[in-house]
C-alpha cells in the first residue's frame, strides 16, 4: 500500500456531482464478472457525470464494455498486474474486482484522493458478506459509500453489427471449468428435439471449444453450419444473443448476456448457486440445479452434481415454455428492452 495515501484516501469526503476527476474502477476478470458490475458502473456514471471514468479490465472485454454506456476509457489489464501509469493520481478510486489484500495495494499505488471498496485491514466500508447476489454486492457496496445503484439497471445496448444467426435457438455448451458444463450428450439430446420443433438450432463457445461443439452438433444431427463455435467475434456474440428467440447455456458469460438483452434463457447452474450468479427476478429467464447434490467446487474438472442431477426432459420442458410464450421475432428488438437504460 501507497503509505502516503492511506489516511488521505480512508476518510476522504466524496466530491459533489459537480466535481470533474478522474475515476478508476477495477473489475479485471472474465465476461460475466463484467456484466454483473454494470448497475455498478452506471450508478458511478450517473453520480459522476462530469468525472473520467476509467474501467481497468481485460482488454478483449473492449465491445462489451462499449455497449455499456458508462465508461469513457478501458485500461486494458492483466489480472493483478500493476496499472498503467494513466491510471495514477485519480480523484477517486472504487475496488469492483474483490475485498484484498491485492486488489486494494493494486489501487493504493495509484496515490487516490478517495477510496470505495469493502471494508480490510486498511480501507474503510462495509463488512463483505458471502452468498450475496453479485449485481447486489456491488450495489450494496456503492450505496453504503453514499452513491445510489440499482441492481436491476443492467441492460446493454444493442451491437451496430446484426446476429449471425437471427432468431435461432443459442446453446452454449461450454465453461472455463468442467465443474460447471452440463453433459454434451444431454445437450444433443436437447438440440435434437429442438430441431425437430423447427428450431434453428446454433451452437457457440470459445476457438478451444470448437471441438466440444462440433460434437455436440454431430450427435445432434446438426450440420457444420451450426458451430459457430469460435468464428463469432465477441460483438457478434452479442448480437446473436440480443436476436436469439432462446439461449441455453452453463453459468457462463454466454448466460449473462441474455439477462443483459432480455432473451428468453435457461441456465444450469451446477457449483454455484443460481441465487448468487443468477438471471433477475424478473425477464423470462429460468435456471435449472439439483441443489441437493451440490458439492460445490467451482474449478473441479468433472460436473458437479448439482448439473448430473438436470436432465434433459426438464430442461426441453422449460424451453418450450419459453418458446410458446416468446415472440417468434425475437425477444430483443430494435429500441426494445436491450437499448433500454443507456
Amino acid at each position: 500500500m501507497a503509505p502516503d495515501s492511506d489516511d488521505r484516501a480512508a476518510g476522504a469526503v466524496l466530491p459533489g456531482p459537480a466535481h470533474t476527476g478522474k475515476l478508476v474502477a477495477l473489475r479485471a476478470l472474465k465476461l460475466g464478472d463484467l456484466l454483473v458490475s454494470v448497475p455498478a458502473l452506471r450508478a458511478l456514471r450517473r453520480h459522476w457525470p462530469q468525472h473520467h471514468l476509467v474501467l481497468a479490465t481485460s482488454g478483449w472485454l473492449a465491445p462489451i464494455v462499449e455497449l455499456v454506456g458508462a465508461v469513457d476509457e478501458l485500461l486494458p489489464t492483466r489480472g493483478l498486474a500493476p496499472l498503467d501509469a494513466r491510471a495514477r493520481h485519480p480523484d477517486i478510486v472504487v475496488n469492483l474486482h474483490g475485498r484484498g489484500p491485492r486488489s486494494s495495494e493494486l489501487l493504493d499505488a495509484l496515490k487516490p484522493r478517495v477510496r470505495i471498496g469493502h471494508r480490510n485491514a486498511t480501507w474503510s466500508g462495509p463488512e463483505w458478506v458471502d452468498g450475496l447476489p453479485e449485481r447486489e454486492r456491488w450495489c450494496r457496496l456503492l450505496t453504503a459509500h453514499g452513491v445510489p445503484a440499482d441492481p436491476d439497471d443492467l441492460l446493454l445496448r444493442r451491437p451496430d453489427q446484426p446476429s449471425p444467426a437471427p432468431g435461432a435457438v443459442v446453446l452454449h455448451p461450454g465453461a472455463a471449468f468442467g465443474a460447471k458444463r452440463w453433459p454434451v450428450e444431454r445437450f444433443a439430446a436437447l438440440a435434437r428435439a429442438l430441431a425437430d420443433r423447427g428450431e434453428r438450432v446454433v451452437i457457440t463457445g470459445t476457438a478451444g471449444e470448437h471441438d466440444l461443439a462440433t460434437t455436440l452438433a454431430v450427435q445432434a444431427g446438426l450440420g457444420p453450419a451450426a458451430v459457430l463455435a469460435g468464428r463469432t467475434s465477441l460483438a457478434a456474440l452479442a448480437a446473436l444473443v440480443a436476436d436469439a428467440r432462446l439461449v441455453v447455456s452453463n453459468d457462463t458469460g454466454t448466460a449473462h448476456l441474455s439477462y443483459a438483452y432480455r432473451t428468453p434463457s435457461v441456465v444450469l447452474f451446477g457449483p454455484v448457486p443460481a441465487d448468487w450468479w443468477g438471471p433477475p427476478a424478473s425477464g423470462p429467464h429460468r435456471t435449472r440445479s439439483a441443489d441437493r447434490l451440490r458439492r460445490g467446487d467451482p474449478f473441479a474438472a468433472d460436473a458437479d452434481p448439482a448439473l448430473l442431477g438436470v436432465s434433459t426432459e426438464e430442461v426441453l420442458a422449460e424451453a418450450i415454455d419459453l418458446l410458446d410464450r416468446s415472440d417468434p421475432a425475437g425477444a430483443a428488438t430494435p429500441g426494445g428492452p436491450g437499448a433500454a437504460g443507456v
